[in-house]
């Protein structure tokens, strides 16, 4: 269990609260439903290196400080943070749809993890944002990889980038 920084205020003592930290963490709050009509993004994939293992879709709130931020962290902050995971689909178009909280900004990411070890590797695995911003050395700035929301689904497009060489950018 990991510790968080925050405590609740139970009665005049002072409670410090925990959270299980599991791959689970706001995956409840960000599964879309059938037939979404709410708030949601339906993120079209493009350029996957191949059909192999997970893909994960993650959505931040739109700063910098936040962005990419340990999922614990924000959940116990109260802030927001949802999760999507899907094994790629062996052929076809690919889209995954992730709820959120109400119409607004937020960064939003995605993971191609062929190896489904649940950790970002720049040597195997793909990364992508929405905006697709060109990747350096270092995160891009969350103004660079967010999308607004609309009241109801929102359609946005991530390419992937895989290694190339000393960095990351997408194959085509």
């Amino acid at each position: 269990m990991k510790r968080l920084p925050f405590s609740l205020m139970a009665g005049p003592l002072l409670v410090a609260a925990t959270i299980q930290s599991t791959p689970d963490l706001g995956t409840a709050e960000g599964r879309c439903r059938p037939n979404e009509l709410g708030p949601s993004f339906l993120v079209n994939v493009e350029g996957l290196k191949d059909r192999t293992g997970k893909l994960k879709l993650e959505v931040y709130p739109a700063n910098n400080s936040d962005f990419l931020e340990d999922d614990n962290v924000l959940i116990s902050a109260g802030k927001i943070f949802r999760r999507v995971e899907q094994s790629v689909s062996a052929s076809g178009p690919v889209q995954l749809c992730v709820r959120v909280p109400s119409a607004g900004s937020y960064a939003v990411s995605l993971l191609h993890d062929r190896d489904s070890n649940r950790k970002f590797s720049w040597r195997v695995d793909g990364i992508g944002f929405a905006g697709n911003p060109r990747l350096g050395w270092s995160k891009p700035a969350a103004s660079s990889a967010s999308a607004v929301a609309r009241s109801g689904p929102t359609q946005i497009e991530i390419v992937m980038n895989y290694r190339r060489g000393l960095g990351m950018r997408p194959l085509r």
